[in-house]
């Protein structure tokens, strides 16, 4: 983390170009089952290969808490040492968990080679795909933000210099230097923030009396993909985390029905807090929506899981009640991952009547199942939407819903 967060250095946006081999480590803490930990190893894994580096190996340790100093036990430290001393191209190691400042600086004085936390790597990413002003604005205040409490730690390499008790050495005088920078660049940062989101305010304020529709889900499940099928529109969709960072609003017309549609910044498991706090205003347009989509990848082992987080956010952000139709996309490659060859078409149709009906039980939205990708059953998504939409003009704006 060192060679990344320099304050008074020249901003750098990403992790660079080219492929950086890395060895991924978490620990499984006590009543956490090891199949949860080790899908949010994978998940890192694939954080790791949306920010560019190359996964070598795994390393996972069960504790009954981290180790206050390098977060992992003795022994396992050694075992991590030792491969790394053993394959020389490894560059980086990632930590599924936030480390400390000290944490880091003793863990690369150890290993030699740059230590990565989750935070520091969704922040890389987030850094490297941001595009507007906004975005771009957001990232580095949470940016300043997460390096803050970990300048002490950073600063450790002066700490024989220090004095005794008051510690009144050129340490901590270089340490308070740092936080007045970072302070003065944060409230410049929030100033900033705030200006822009005046000129958004406007904006939304002009857009006139529409009824909005967002789409929100965990991160990769599909909603740029859905959004350039419904809106016609070319909205950036890639097959990785955080394809989508800044918030795309696009008039969309079902049947001479308007509305706005607005594609949102995908959740993940273990968002950072500063992380969330920084892109508050980008998430306006979820609170400020009428009509959620809710999109899940139903093709992915842990899909409900993932459900469950993106509910657990919206109701961190208060708009857990609004009408809301939960998409589940990718039901081709559910069919292509689950169903054997060998299974007749009345048994598959079967299965998924009883896995919809199951999860209409769960969940109290309405819900549907689709394939963005092949355009399965996107008539009746439109149709549905359609319906909701109108239904919303009745009760918002019902003088305006007798010309449509």
């Amino acid at each position: 983390m060192s060679d990344i967060w320099q304050v008074g250095k020249k901003k750098k946006t990403g992790i660079r170009k080219g492929v950086e081999n890395a060895v991924l480590v978490s620990v499984i803490l006590d009543g956490q089952r090891k199949e949860e930990a080790q899908e949010h190893l994978d998940e890192l894994e694939f954080l790791a290969m949306t920010a560019g580096a190359n996964t070598v190996k795994q390393f996972t340790q069960k504790l009954k808490h981290p180790n206050s100093r390098t977060f992992v036990g003795t022994g396992k430290m050694e075992e991590i040492r030792q491969y790394i001393e053993d394959h020389e191209d490894i560059v980086m190691v990632i930590f599924d968990d936030d480390l400390s400042g000290k944490q880091t600086s003793i863990l690369e004085e150890e290993l030699k080679v740059k230590i990565i936390d989750r935070s520091t790597l969704i922040l890389d990413i987030f850094a490297s795909r941001a595009q507007t002003a906004q975005a771009r604005t957001q990232v580095e205040l949470a940016q300043m933000k997460y390096l803050l409490p970990r300048l002490r730690g950073l600063w450790d390499h002066l700490e024989r210099q220090r004095g005794g008790i008051g510690m009144r050495g050129p340490g901590e005088m270089e340490i308070e230097t740092d936080r007045r920078i970072v302070w003065d660049k944060i409230a410049l940062l929030k100033a900033r923030l705030e200006k822009i989101d005046k000129q958004a305010i406007t904006q939304r304020k002009n857009r006139g009396d529409m009824i909005r529709v967002a789409l929100v889900g965990y991160t990769n499940a599909g909603k740029s993909t859905l959004m350039n099928l419904l809106s016609k529109s070319e909205v950036f969709a890639e097959d990785k985390l955080f394809a989508t960072l800044d918030t795309t609003v696009r008039k969309v017309v079902l049947e001479r029905m308007p509305f706005l549609m607005s594609d949102t910044v995908g959740f993940i498991r273990k968002l950072p807090h500063h992380l969330v706090e920084s892109f508050k205003s980008t998430l306006d347009e979820t609170r400020e929506s009428d009509i959620l989509i809710h999109v899940v990848d139903v093709s992915h082992p842990q899909f409900e899981d993932q459900l469950k987080t993106v509910n657990k956010t919206l109701e961190e952000l208060e708009v857990g009640d609004k009408k809301t139709l939960i998409v589940f996309n990718k039901i081709d490659l559910y069919r292509e991952r689950y169903f054997d060859d060998l299974l007749d078409e009345d048994v598959k149709v079967e299965i998924l009547a009883e896995l919809k009906q199951n999860l209409k039980n769960n969940y109290d939205h309405d819900n549907m199942f689709i394939s963005a990708k092949d355009g399965e059953n996107i008539p009746e998504l439109k149709a549905k939407i359609k319906i909701m939409v109108e239904e919303m003009y009745n009760v918002r704006y019902p003088y305006k819903s007798k010309f449509f």
